[in-house]
């Protein structure tokens, strides 16, 4: 059944970009709600604050942006708790279960991405001979023997 599980996975994706989308309307109107700016400047200062842009530095090309890559992650899971508290400060509980939902998918995602890289991984190496997850026992010692001929 590849063809349904193909439809299942592109619509759970099509779900997710959605969600996520209308969560990062949402948490542009409160930042621009508490900037006391418009939307759209709202939306400019965000996206200036989380740009990356390539750079050329001693011949190599590196992505550069305004936050360091230890900060970014942690910034936008920030601001969207921050957000939640906005929503259930206010009343608005669509809202805050959108951006709820958002925030703990983040927080999962590195979770999530290794589990089924792994899954994917495994299943392809098993066949090709190659596996790169140690399921030898340690206590093991393997050796190789080659006859010698006199």
């Amino acid at each position: 059944m590849p063809k349904l599980t193909i439809a299942v996975a592109l619509l759970v994706l099509a779900a997710l970009a959605s969600t996520m989308t209308y969560t990062g309307f949402l948490v542009i109107g409160v930042l621009a709600d508490h900037l006391g700016t418009g939307r759209v400047m709202a939306g400019l200062l965000l996206g200036a604050l989380l740009a990356r842009f390539p750079w050329i530095i001693k011949g190599k090309l590196r992505i550069v942006g305004v936050l360091p890559k230890p900060v970014r992650r942690p910034f936008i899971i920030g601001l969207l708790a921050l957000c939640l508290l906005h929503f259930l400060w206010r009343g608005e509980y669509v809202s805050a279960g959108f951006t709820g939902f958002v925030t703990a998918f983040l927080l999962t995602y590195p979770w999530l991405r290794r589990a089924i890289f792994d899954r994917m991984l495994s299943s392809v190496f098993k066949f090709t001979g190659r596996h790169p997850f140690k399921g030898t026992d340690d206590t093991v010692i393997e050796g190789e023997f080659r006859e010698k001929k006199d």
